[in-house]
């Protein structure tokens, strides 16, 4: 009997418009997973992100409602009219980048020619778009309503894992709190944990170099060499 062929994954909500880091992490491994069939989040990056303007930094928010008895997936997107109100932002704020219009077309479908009624439609059209497309990344994606898991928190990302044949898990920092290594020893389960530091800086418009925006900032600035900034510099 042949062994298993190792699969690395990493499971993580659908965010709107993320960071380079959330891209990074999906670039480390063979197969990402969107967790969208858990409790959604208010504050947080299922529905906003920031970019950087002339003015300092600037939330572009989905507007979703306030209701906080939802799963992701059943997140549904208020109005149509924030759809205009951040390509306008993002023309304002990122007209003159060297390598705007190069996404003016995409972009230009997004907000001006879809009308999306779920945020996690939204969310993972986007992030599959800009990692296959633009970042060239070749991670296969899922979702987690593809392997139906059972339980609560750790054992239900545990029970996710084992369905979808996993061999390693890469979890994000924020996950310490509550993951229990010993726990995956015993499932048979390798686990490693994503570094988000050292970053290279690169030309920015609008001031001081800031990290935490958009992963459309890194793509307006450096183009076809945005997967170049994903690897992070050496200690």
């Amino acid at each position: 009997m042949s062994a298993t062929a190792a699969l690395k994954v990493a499971v993580l909500q659908s965010n709107y418009i993320p960071w380079k880091g959330y891209f990074d992490l999906i670039a480390s491994v063979d197969l990402f997973i969107f967790y969208d069939d858990v409790q959604y989040t208010h504050s947080d990056w299922r529905n906003r992100n920031r970019i950087k303007t002339a003015q300092g930094l600037q939330w572009l928010s989905v507007p979703v409602g306030a209701s906080r008895q939802r799963l992701i997936h059943e997140v549904q997107i208020e109005d149509a009219h924030w759809q205009r109100k951040h390509w306008t932002s993002l023309q304002q704020a990122y007209g003159r980048a060297p390598h705007f219009e190069r996404y003016r077309p995409f972009l230009e479908w997004v907000y001006c020619e879809q009308r999306w009624t779920h945020l996690s439609q939204l969310n993972q059209t986007l992030v599959r778009h800009i990692a296959q497309t633009e970042l060239g990344l070749s991670t296969r994606f899922a979702d987690s309503r593809d392997y139906p898991a059972e339980g609560r928190r750790l054992d239900r990302l545990l029970h996710l894992l084992v369905k979808a044949g996993a061999t390693h898990y890469l979890s994000g920092p924020a996950a310490r709190s509550y993951i229990e290594p010993e726990r995956f020893e015993q499932a048979g389960i390798g686990l490693s944990w994503m570094d988000y530091s050292a970053y290279p800086e690169y030309p920015q418009l609008h001031g001081p170099f800031e990290h935490a925006v958009t992963v459309l900032d890194l793509l307006f600035h450096v183009g076809p060499e945005a997967a170049l900034h994903l690897q992070r510099r050496s200690a």
